[in-house]
């Protein structure tokens, strides 16, 4: 799968895809990272990509044209998926619209910035306006890096054990069990006695009665979807 990422700061997403899993989905040949600095394609020797908004108004606005010739230099190579704009007005991120994203084999992400894109590269380039929450952050950046991590560690090979994407949070609708490793007993708090048993039916029993209740008292809203 590929990521081709707009940033106007892209020294932002430099460490989120240098290290642990996004590093080795990269070292294996599984996912391709493409970081494209905007004031590249800036329309003056100045590196402007923003301006003032018609109408008036507090903060400037990412240009059209330095976008457009970017995503077109990206599209005249190859076909996309998908082009995402991340901008606290879209549709909230869930694990449901993550695994769709795992499907896709070209993706572009627009990190917004500023007081947001000209409407007009929503309007003709953007399929997808995606959020990570109720909150506004200085940029997309981090929304971005959000985005990808969730895409690509669902992607097979990528885990080492695949089986772990498929028992986290969200992935079943409930939230995921409590957990437990070495050693059974520390300052008087005790493993359960079911995840010592050996007994895997029971365990995986008590796993999922777990996480409903777990579901029930911290997200009961998932529960009635």
């Amino acid at each position: 799968m590929r990521f081709d990422i707009i940033s106007c700061q892209p020294d932002l997403l430099e460490s989120p895809f240098s290290h642990s899993i996004l590093k080795r989905a990269q070292q294996k040949n599984l996912v391709e990272i493409h970081i494209h600095d905007l004031r590249k394609y800036a329309i003056n020797k100045h590196g402007q990509i923003d301006d003032y908004a018609f109408g008036g108004g507090a903060g400037m606005v990412m240009m059209i044209e330095p976008i457009d010739k970017l995503i077109s230099e990206l599209t005249a190579v190859r076909d996309y998926d998908a082009i995402i704009y991340m901008t606290p007005d879209g549709e909230t991120l869930n694990q449901k619209i993550v695994n769709q994203f795992s499907l896709l084999q070209n993706v572009i992400i627009l990190c917004g910035h500023y007081k947001g894109v000209d409407e007009r590269v929503r309007q003709r380039f953007v399929t997808h306006e995606i959020s990570i929450g109720d909150y506004v952050l200085s940029g997309g950046e981090l929304g971005a890096a959000v985005l990808a991590d969730a895409i690509i560690r669902i992607i097979p090979g990528v885990l080492n054990d695949e089986s772990s994407a498929l028992t986290d949070s969200f992935q079943d609708g409930l939230l995921a069990p409590p957990v437990y490793t070495r050693p059974a007993e520390y300052k008087g708090m005790q493993v359960p006695d079911i995840l010592l048993s050996g007994d895997a039916p029971k365990i995986e029993e008590w796993r999922f009665e777990q996480a409903v209740e777990r579901t029930r008292q911290r997200r009961p809203d998932l529960l009635n979807e």
